[in-house]
């Protein structure tokens, strides 16, 4: 998904800053995309695994090619080989196929559940993004806790308050903006519950007949998306609701930065990072008080229940007339936001990378480190 794309770009090039020492693989799959970070750092070099086919790829090719090379670990998302010669740390992000099964097909469910369960079981370690994921984890798989870190995410320099008015007004050209607005950014998916923030849209406008802000929702379809565009569709405001598919990160700091507000009622997250970058924007911030959602924010948002279309609307209605409010929870969101970085992320995952490879030096009577892989 876009967020463990993230997740992981992100990652790799806070590492590449703070380790010089150690050597890295990344494995990719697609030419175009090894192509593009092929001579990027010194000590990361680029190997493709082909196929692309996800499960010949995780069965045949990836371990076939983790032996190749040489490695001392493999850094997996969520799913690792079942068969693998070298030790596996695994960032889960969360578990939301446990909480909210109702949003995957039956043949999803049980992969997920097999093959997540696998690779937490069998991992050297266990990287998550909160505490809520990592007492999640702890739950379900009932692994040792000194396996499973938190490694909370971060903010790319890149959010930061974008003033220019010329710039500003650029942006909401290029995505047919013509008013003030109110902004989501997410995968159209269920789990973003968008019909229901659509649906307390619709009805504030009806309420308050001054309120003429446009609804402004980012992001690229994910799955079962259809009830999204039905809901804006058969709404008599489907003019100002407008989806701008997917949008490119440079222009996400201005996005934010425009908008009179950001709402993000996701029904379960492991992180929740574009409420993140919306606090780095100074934008205030909506949130669901469900998952880690909370543990994000801190003080610096409005929580609200996102089951209830009610209190999304009121939450709405509150942020847009009240500048006072506005304002307070801009400058809590920008502190906030200061404290969360990518280079802390990459700390907590390279003491995780060299607790497993002194644990294998140890059983091995081996020296230090050859190489890591980071696979994508």
């Amino acid at each position: 998904t876009a967020g463990n794309e993230t997740y992981i770009k992100n990652l790799i090039e806070a590492l590449a800053a703070i380790d010089a020492e150690n050597e890295y693989v990344l494995f990719f799959t697609r030419p175009e995309v090894a192509k593009s970070w092929r001579g990027r750092f010194r000590n990361f070099h680029v190997c493709l695994v082909r196929p692309h086919a996800r499960y010949v790829r995780i069965l045949f090719s990836l371990p076939w090619t983790v032996w190749r090379t040489g490695v001392d670990l493999l850094h997996v998302q969520y799913v690792a080989p079942p068969i693998c010669p070298r030790p596996i740390v695994a960032t889960i992000h969360d578990l939301s196929f446990e909480h909210l099964p109702q949003m995957y097909t039956p043949r999803e469910r049980w992969l997920f559940k097999l093959a997540i369960g696998y690779t937490a079981r069998r991992a050297a370690r266990i990287l998550t993004v909160s505490e809520y994921s990592a007492r999640d984890i702890l739950a379900t798989y009932r692994v040792p806790p000194e396996r499973v870190v938190v490694t909370p995410e971060g903010v790319s320099a890149l959010f930061v308050p974008v003033r220019d008015p010329a710039c500003l007004q650029a942006v909401r050209h290029r995505y047919g903006i013509a008013r003030e607005y109110i902004l989501s950014v997410g995968s159209l998916q269920p789990r973003k519950n968008l019909v229901r923030l659509i649906r307390a849209y619709i009805n504030l406008r009806r309420r308050d007949d001054d309120l003429d802000h446009q609804l402004v929702i980012v992001g690229k379809k994910g799955w079962l998306y259809q009830d999204i565009f039905r809901a804006a569709r058969q709404s008599p405001f489907a003019q100002d609701i407008i989806f701008t598919g997917y949008v490119p990160e440079e222009d996400l700091p201005a996005l934010y930065s425009g908008a009179t507000v950001f709402v993000y009622p996701s029904l379960f997250e492991g992180f929740g990072l574009p409420v993140l970058e919306a606090m780095a924007c100074g934008v205030p911030v909506i949130t669901s008080y469900s998952s880690s959602l909370p543990e994000v924010v801190g003080e610096a948002a409005i929580l609200v229940n996102p089951y209830d279309e009610r209190a999304i609307e009121a939450a709405l209605q509150r942020a847009v007339w009240d500048a006072e409010l506005r304002r307070e929870l801009s400058e809590r969101g920008l502190r906030r936001a200061q404290q969360f970085s990518w280079k802390r992320t990459a700390e907590l995952t390279l003491r995780a990378y060299e607790e497993v490879v002194r644990s294998l030096a140890k059983s091995e009577r081996t020296a230090s480190p050859r190489a890591m892989s980071v696979s994508r």
